[in-house]
């Protein structure tokens, strides 16, 4: 056969094959078509083509794993400003209490235009603009909290135990969410980035998720030890409640304490590494100093591979509970012009030691995934133990260092310190705590893992001391001993269940 001849063959074949691909998906997109036509034409009430369209794309989508999500444009706007770490609101943080029936504010940032009116944790927003606010509106309501910056939205705002309403004019502002977050405020809402009870140990929040502020954030926290009369002797890095984010403010913070080593691989189809992400020589902490990461049933993704790292490589020991084992790649593909968006499951993460994080369908407890703490470092809570630990964190986190002692607090009575259990649904040993006082006192109180986590750094400065045969502790960063000393945050607390509106 002459070769131009099977040239010729090959081009038509090719074709046929590209005509067939193009046919398939002809077919399904005419099927999907002509079913959304059938729907607005014969449904017993109109419908939006919007509606439909939307409800097609999670429901395909919505076959593949609880990961992969569609996001239309209202939502992928929401979950850009997040990834940006920032939001357009008042500086609040709100959530509906099913009990009341009320659009409660459960946070409020310090400096921002509701603080400022004067709006405070526990107060109703009954109306939104003189729109009252229901149970059919919990949802818009947020949206409608927010808006351009420069514009202004009126609350009718119900504070407790009173009955009258009062309306808050507040201009709506940009507003910047902090994820590294410490111990307690300043008065100027900065954070002081150590346990003011225990002056000598560092103390780090990564709360909420990673954003593209979090490294950064981490960064001028670890700068604020090496100021003078302000060093430590270790360190607790707490990822509890920390549901993930962007994989590169993990890797990036992971590189700021570990001098050399593997990371964190990512694998795509058929087990293919698609990257490799490695330790850079140089540290912003001495590795010499103790370093605990706490970790939760929440704690999931970049909170994980954070940990992970930080395990497998010898840095740090691991405190709390095993993690929730959320190990797969998702990556953000824009749809309509960058209006929408697909976030696509694209693969798998793996940690050092080649062990993947995710906990598959079938997985069983024995096998190996998410992170587990180091052996006597697992402290389990009960459901009950759980909920005042966050709520009391939530509350000291409206306070500042001046409201932290209050004259009362010298005679209040001791808290009593929740029990330990192994069976985290058990709560029938725990104890009722007074959360206005809980949230005032020696956090370690009431926490029995960053009480674990304080033993174990002083375990390791005792032994060190020990072996030294000194009685300091091997510090070369020291904390002024009554918690007051200058480290600085970028920004303000941004909440524990919502972002701020």
């Amino acid at each position: 056969m002459p070769r131009r001849h099977l040239i010729l063959l090959v081009v038509v074949a090719l074709v046929s094959w590209a005509c067939y691909l193009r046919a398939v998906r002809n077919r399904y997109a005419t099927t999907l078509a002509e079913a959304m036509h059938l729907i607005q034409t014969h449904y017993v009430q109109e419908v939006e083509p919007r509606v439909l369209f939307e409800g097609a794309m999670r429901g395909m989508v919505g076959t593949l794993d609880s990961y992969s999500h569609y996001s239309p444009p209202d939502e992928f706007d929401h979950f850009q400003q997040q990834m940006e770490g920032e939001l357009v609101g008042v500086g609040i943080v709100v959530q509906w209490d099913d009990a009341a029936g009320q659009l409660k504010v459960v946070e409020v940032l310090i400096g921002k235009p509701a603080y400022r009116a004067g709006l405070r944790a526990g107060d109703a927003i009954v109306r939104i603009d003189g729109v009252p606010v229901d149970a059919t509106q919990r949802l818009s309501a947020v949206t409608r909290i927010r808006g351009q910056p420069g514009t202004t939205v009126r609350l009718g705002v119900i504070h407790p135990g009173q009955t009258e309403e009062i309306e808050y004019a507040l201009q709506r502002t940009t507003i910047p969410l902090a994820t590294v977050l410490g111990d307690i405020r300043r008065e100027d809402g900065t954070w002081i980035y150590r346990l003011v009870d225990h002056p000598r140990i560092g103390y780090i929040r990564i709360f909420d998720q990673f954003s593209e502020r979090t490294a950064e954030e981490f960064r001028a926290a670890l700068a604020s030890f090496r100021r003078g009369g302000e060093e430590i002797d270790g360190l607790i890095l707490d990822l509890r409640y920390n549901p993930g984010g962007l994989l590169e403010a993990a890797t990036e913070i992971c590189d700021m304490l570990l001098e050399r080593g593997l990371i964190v691989t990512t694998c795509g189809r058929g087990g293919v590494e698609l990257e490799r992400y490695e330790a850079h020589p140089g540290v912003e902490l001495p590795e010499h100093l103790p370093l605990v990461v706490l970790v939760d049933r929440l704690s999931a993704s970049a909170s994980e591979i954070l940990a992970a790292a930080l395990q497998d490589n010898g840095r740090a020991v691991v405190v709390g509970q095993r993690t929730w084992g959320k190990g797969t790649v998702q990556n953000v593909l824009k749809l309509e012009g960058g209006r929408s968006a697909l976030r696509l499951t694209v693969g798998t993460y793996r940690r050092p030691s080649g062990k993947e994080i995710h906990k598959w369908k079938h997985a069983r407890d024995e096998d190996d995934w998410g992170v587990r703490p180091d052996p006597g470092c697992e402290v389990l809570l009960t459901n009950r133990q759980y909920e005042q630990i966050v709520e009391a964190r939530r509350r000291r986190d409206q306070l500042t260092w001046a409201e932290l002692r209050p004259p009362s607090a010298a005679a209040a009575t001791p808290l009593p310190a929740p029990v330990s259990s192994s069976q985290p649904g058990d709560t029938s040993t725990d104890a009722e705590l007074d959360l206005e006082e809980a949230a005032r006192c020696d956090p370690t109180q009431i926490d029995p893992q960053l009480a674990r986590a304080v033993a174990w750094i002083k375990e390791q400065l005792s032994s060190s001391n020990e072996a030294r045969g000194t009685s300091s502790g091997p510090s070369s960063f020291s904390a002024a001993p009554n918690g007051t000393g200058s480290g600085q945050s970028t920004a303000p607390e941004s909440g524990a269940t919502a972002a701020p509106q």
